[in-house]
């Protein structure tokens, strides 16, 4: 596992690899991964029915371990009325939101979870990072296969988390942005695919 508290120098490099995925995009990775929140955004906000609030608390809290396809389904299924498909500590979450309880509250604000519906919530947060699995492995320049990557810790997420925010600003783009644009190309580039049509086909796991 990469330190919770790493050196200058380690940073630095986190940064260098994520900068470096980012400009490897074709232009449509990079449209597709700029857009990918907002289209989650009008997703959560329609699947809810106008309640965009509850709409990405829900989809983030039936994310972990999840392809994004099935992560949507679950959701859209939950909305109709049939709360399933996950853990009981998932779906006990999912409930919780749906009966007006605020998902800061719920969901655990601090690291992955938490920062996915902050992005799908406001694509605009100048501050919130989906850390997953994709993300952890371009910062640290190589795939890390099934390899428990420690993201639970605080502190490790916090210093992923800062070189994302570094990288955007050498980016001039977002810090989601960045995450969204260096998953796309990450991930694609892992399965040997160039292009995937719509934001419905991504396996944006959970991973």
């Amino acid at each position: 596992m990469i330190p919770t508290n790493p050196s200058d120098s380690t940073r630095r490099r986190y940064v260098r690899n994520i900068v470096k995925v980012y400009r490897q995009a074709t232009p449509d990775q990079e449209a597709r991964g700029l857009s990918w929140y907002r289209t989650a955004h009008q997703l959560a906000d329609m699947m809810s029915g106008g309640n965009v609030v509850a709409g990405a608390g829900v989809i983030a809290a039936l994310s972990a371990n999840k392809a994004w396809d099935m992560n949507r389904r679950l959701a859209h299924d939950a909305f109709a009325g049939r709360v399933h498909g996950h853990t009981g500590d998932a779906l006990g979450k999912v409930v919780k939101i749906m009966s007006g309880v605020d998902p800061a509250e719920v969901l655990p604000m601090g690291i992955k979870t938490g920062n996915f519906y902050r992005c799908i919530l406001d694509p605009d947060d100048a501050e919130a990072v989906c850390i997953d699995r994709h993300a952890h492995d371009v910062a640290v320049g190589k795939p890390q296969g099934n390899r428990d990557r420690g993201l639970s810790s605080k502190g490790r997420y916090a210093a992923l988390s800062l070189a994302y925010r570094n990288a955007a600003a050498v980016l001039g783009v977002l810090p989601s942005q960045v995450q969204a644009v260096t998953w796309v190309v990450w991930t694609e580039s892992l399965a040997g695919v160039k292009h995937r049509p719509t934001l419905e086909r991504y396996s944006h796991e959970h991973r």
